[in-house]
């Protein structure tokens, strides 16, 4: 319980965070937006295990498997893998595909909410951890096939990480990018801006002062500051 309160507070500190901030849901930030919610129900968990009858009840479950797996995998390695998408161009100078890390994400993330989940439901219904077997009919069969079913997803998800870090340190380039929201990453260059010159303003009066123009100019940004000041 008093992991929860500090807890807590960072949890309404990134959500305020990423309010007020411009979003752009690349590889990193979907990482994070997932840590956030695996986070709270590991929190969440954390404080039913905190109380001494849902402890008693629960202890030595696969409640607390999936409460212990939502701390470290949900949170900790999907943190880790946003990590490693954000930081890896910056160390390596080179690019990882915007592409295969999305299919990373959303094969890890459906993998490991499918394996991870059931056995929450499985401790509720009292199947005991650390055995290796136990009778049929006991009502834990469905769930442990779907959370074995999870497994495959996140071995896909891990063996798609690990082309895409191939691909990116033999080529470099970022292939499969989206131009759309990674077209700096992908090479694509800024149109110049044409030079701004000083434009004549025919609705102006023509000066009375000799050795004036007629057609005096309008200052420009990039105009000195001795122009400016000469202008009317």
């Amino acid at each position: 319980m008093l992991i929860a309160i500090p807890t807590g507070i960072k949890i309404f500190n990134w959500v305020a965070t990423m309010y007020g901030g411009r979003i752009r849901f690349a590889t990193p930030m979907l990482f994070a937006c997932a840590f956030l919610l695996q986070f709270l129900c590991a929190g969440l968990t954390g404080i039913i295990l905190s109380v001494v009858p849902f402890n008693w009840q629960l202890t030595d479950s696969y409640f607390v498997v999936a409460h212990f797996h939502f701390v470290l995998v949900g949170s900790l390695i999907f943190t880790i893998f946003g990590a490693i998408y954000y930081w890896f161009p910056k160390a390596t100078g080179r690019m990882l595909s915007e592409r295969l890390g999305r299919w990373h994400f959303w094969f890890f993330v459906v993998g490991f909410n499918l394996t991870f989940l059931p056995m929450h439901w499985a401790g509720m219904l009292g199947m005991p951890r650390r055995i290796y077997t136990y009778p049929a009919d006991r009502g834990w069969d469905f769930w442990n096939l779907i959370a074995s079913l999870g497994v495959p997803f996140q071995a896909a998800a891990i063996l798609i990480f690990a082309v895409n870090v191939a691909i990116s340190l033999r080529r470099g380039d970022g292939a499969g990018n989206d131009p759309a929201t990674h077209g700096r990453s992908s090479g694509r260059r800024r149109r110049p801006r044409p030079p701004t010159t000083s434009r004549p303003c025919p609705s102006w009066p023509a000066a009375g002062r000799s050795g004036t123009s007629s057609t005096p100019t309008i200052p420009t940004a990039h105009t000195s500051e001795r122009h400016e000041r000469r202008s009317p």
